[in-house]
């Protein structure tokens, strides 16, 4: 007995020393491990990268810019059902450890020997805080290093987050952290690109799955590996079942849904809005840099009104092509071989993603009444070449406009579809319409136009631009010709000139000589002799506004000799059409380059009575956390303060002290004048509208350029068209700005316009209407009748009964002068006498 008791007290002394070796030894380790830790401190100021978010101004989404895609979202605003999802999957005693969970580390070294020697994948003991210690403060080569130094440190850090930091703030690190496939970090992320949806949305099962993806989000794809995707998710969906967070009814729903994907892309996501969040998107890195732009989390509000972009893309692209078309067909976009599954090889040709409904198609058979084709078969999410296959016919009436390439018939509609089309041919097809509905089946032939050019349209109020085409398709061609093609105006650039002389004496009845000029250009440049479109024609005096009305241009000339160039460039400079003129006459005639966007502007100054208006894009751009960092609207507002709500005090106020560029009443002038080409000049299709718009058509040197700039009171257009290389358009009228661009603008117009009222230009204050003769100027009689019109007048400025006329001393005046002119008419007279010029 003695003997025994020794012995037991031998192991017990033993013991006690084994275990102060073992506890001395693990402190000396922990504390060995514990010298080079990371700060963990930084987790209280941690901002992960974040996707920047561009908005339209009704709130819906326009695009998203990120290097990870994720939002961050606050642990409130996460769905219990969410927060349940990952418990259940990686770590159900979340809330009940204090960073490492032991009962679990039990559990997996229980289950990895039953299962050893099987290809089951062993079961993690992690918890979420050593997730976060691991994916927050371990660099990358280290984090994917497994050794029990890293799962020692990884241990300790876990503890010491845990006592620095609550359960839910850690739960919200991991949440907006962890990646889980296709590009998505963080839940909210996830749930956008896998379904969709945001997190309050996510079914049972949806939420189930994304909680099965943080450990291996690449073996759960969800179309390569759709078996063993939801394999798992049935596991997370038992797990939640297990712990008593869903009902039985649920659990076995969930298991037996489908799992079905609808992932977003990363492009524009308002249709045909390509262009502008381009534009949105370099405005943002010019102002803040990529990172911001990148990582930043800023939400931006922009001035895209949908609705009008829609119309704007529809009207432009209608206007291309029409005119495409009517240089006849071009030919197939290339020839694919047939033979065997079509679809595949057509799967790999490239195609334009934002010019539906347009498809491309290739020609499976034909005959002299029909073509079969067979349209490209889209690809599912792993890349697969989808295995249905879509066919149609294209029939003689979808062929018509393709005028025959060869032959004895060349350049004739064609009598048969084989004339048009072979098999093999690569092509574009979209639906038939007949009487305006879609024939069942049928298709038309399309082609990709040559030409191309752009759209730019503004509030005129503020300078806020609503929609923006660049060109046919931003898929084919991302530059922006609203902004970056520097094209001749041509006439659309007059008004300017006109607004330069009204401002400075001349009015309205003034009156011109339409006649030959010639213009010494001095030191060698030879003489210059403008003409006007109708060469060779001449209409002898003519007032301002019929001047403008019929876009002569000797008059426009003229007046710019009268005024000087010098102070056309001033306006030119005010209005932002140039930065600097050159001060040569032919430059009156819009022989400098400008943009649509930079014309739309300065139209948009006369629409608002002379204000100026700084183009913009964005209303308002708020950092991460909610803080406005740039708001376009500059204005004052007095009176918007008011601590306690309203109490019968005065209205606010807003004070605008932005720049008057033009006297108000010269803006009417103008308006009244362009509304004159509307109704009976240049732009007389705008007519069709019936509403009150103004504006002016330009064409330049050879017809290289075709414009239309106008305006109605709420909102301003300016459209071009043109080749990208510039060539001529065409002869004649028919390659006119009111030929060409400016149906595209009453199509638009029309469309925009629809609800609206027909609400007249204001006549601001001092203005004086008289009747005068609508080809003299002259003051109308108490008897006249037929062509008189009400003219604009400022104070004092009104016609009196003698006149006189500019240009009168090179031309013949026995023919220049109108009937009954005085004997003293060839006198010109000095502005702001009264007198007609």
């Amino acid at each position: 007995m003695r003997l025994l008791v020794r012995f037991l007290g031998f192991l017990f002394a033993a013991g006690t020393v084994i275990f102060l070796v073992g506890v001395a030894a693990a402190a000396g380790m922990i504390w060995h491990f514990s010298k080079d830790l990371p700060d963990y401190s930084q987790l209280q100021d941690y901002e992960p990268p974040v996707m920047t978010r561009v908005h339209a101004a009704d709130g819906s989404l326009v695009a998203e810019y990120s290097r990870e895609r994720r939002l961050y979202l606050p642990i409130q605003a996460v769905p219990k059902l969410v927060i349940n999802a990952f418990l259940a999957a990686e770590d159900k005693n979340f809330y009940d450890h204090g960073g490492i969970d032991f009962t679990g580390m039990a559990r997996a070294a229980v289950v990895y020997a039953q299962n050893y020697g099987s290809n089951r994948r062993p079961q993690g003991a992690s918890t979420i805080t050593q997730q976060v210690a691991k994916n927050f403060l371990f660099a990358d080569d280290e984090k994917t290093k497994v050794s029990i130094a890293r799962k020692i440190k990884e241990a300790l850090l876990a503890m010491r987050i845990e006592k620095a930091y609550s359960k839910d703030k850690i739960l919200e690190l991991y949440l907006n952290e962890i990646y889980l496939g296709l590009g998505a970090y963080g839940v909210a992320a996830a749930s956008l690109v896998y379904f969709d949806k945001s997190v309050n949305e996510l079914t049972i099962a949806e939420a189930a799955y994304l909680a099965a993806l943080p450990k291996m989000p690449a073996t759960l794809h969800p179309v390569r590996n759709r078996d063993r995707a939801i394999e798992r998710r049935n596991y997370v969906i038992d797990r939640l079942l297990e712990n008593g967070w869903i009902k039985q009814a649920d659990a076995e729903a969930a298991r037996k849904a489908p799992l079905v994907v609808a992932t977003r892309n990363n492009g524009a996501k308002t249709f045909a809005g390509e262009y502008f969040a381009e534009e949105v998107r370099r405005d943002i890195f010019e102002r803040y840099g990529e990172k911001k732009l990148y990582e930043g989390g800023l939400s931006v509000r922009t001035t895209l009104d949908p609705k009008v972009q829609v119309m704007a893309r529809k009207t432009m692209a209608a206007g291309l092509v029409t005119y495409d078309e009517a240089q006849g067909y071009r030919g197939p976009v290339s020839k694919l071989d047939i033979s065997g599954d079509w679809g595949v090889k057509l799967a790999d040709v490239k195609s334009l993603s934002d010019i539906s409904p347009w498809r491309m198609a290739v020609v499976l058979e034909t005959s002299d009444q029909s073509a079969r084709i067979g349209f490209q078969p889209g690809r599912e999410l792993g890349g697969a070449v989808a295995k249905e296959r879509q066919t149609g016919l294209i029939t003689i009436d979808g062929v018509k406009w393709a005028k025959v390439a060869s032959g004895p018939t060349r350049g004739k509609a064609p009598t048969s579809v084989s004339q048009v089309l072979s098999p093999g041919d690569v092509i574009y097809a979209d639906p038939l319409f007949k009487d305006g509905n879609p024939v069942e089946g049928q298709f038309r032939l399309r082609q990709l136009p040559e030409v191309s050019g752009a759209m730019a349209v503004m509030d005129p109020w503020t300078g806020r631009v609503l929609a923006m085409v660049g060109g046919f398709s931003f898929d084919q061609s991302q530059f922006n010709r609203a902004t970056q093609a520097y094209r001749q105006p041509g006439s659309s650039f007059k008004p300017i000139v006109y607004s330069a002389a009204l401002d400075n004496g001349y009015t309205p009845s003034t009156v011109v000589v339409d006649a030959p000029i010639e213009i010494d250009q001095g030191q060698g440049g030879g003489v210059w002799r403008p003409e006007n479109f109708d060469a060779g024609k001449y209409n002898g005096p003519m007032t301002l506004r019929n001047a403008l009305r019929l876009s002569r241009n000797t008059v426009t000339v003229r007046l710019a000799q009268d005024i000087g160039m010098p102070l056309i460039g001033e306006y030119a400079k005010r209005f932002g059409v140039y930065d600097e003129l050159p001060n040569y006459l032919s430059y009156s005639l819009g022989a400098g380059e400008t943009t649509a966007l930079r014309m739309v502007t300065a139209y948009s100054m006369i629409a608002n009575g002379g204000r100026r208006v700084k183009p913009t894009l964005i209303d308002r751009i708020q950092d991460r956390y909610g803080h406005t960092i740039f708001k376009h609207d500059a204005r004052e507002c007095r009176g918007c303060d008011a601590p306690d709500g309203w109490h019968n005090q005065p209205e606010p106020q807003l004070v605008d002290r932005r720049e008057q560029v033009l006297d108000t009443m010269t803006a009417y002038q103008i308006t009244s004048m362009l509304e004159y080409v509307v109704q009976a000049g240049t732009a007389t299709v705008v007519r069709e509208v019936g509403k009150p718009i103004a504006g002016k058509t330009g064409t330049t040197n050879e017809a290289k350029d075709a414009w239309f700039v106008g305006f109605s009171p709420d909102v301003a257009v300016a459209i071009y068209m043109g080749y990208d290389k510039p060539r001529t358009l065409g002869r004649g009228n028919a390659a006119t700005g009111g030929h060409l661009a400016a149906p595209i603008a009453r199509d638009f117009f029309k469309l925009a316009l629809a609800d609206k009222a027909a609400i007249p230009f204001k006549v601001p204050a001092g203005i004086k209407l008289v009747r005068v003769d609508a080809k003299t100027g002259m003051r109308a009689g108490p008897g006249d009748t037929g062509r008189t019109i009400l003219e604009a007048f400022k104070p004092g400025t009104a016609p009196p009964d003698n006149y006189s006329v500019i240009g009168v001393a090179d031309a013949d005046p026995n023919r220049m002068m109108p009937p009954g002119a005085p004997p003293d008419a060839g006198t010109i007279m000095r502005p702001g006498t009264g007198g007609l010029y």
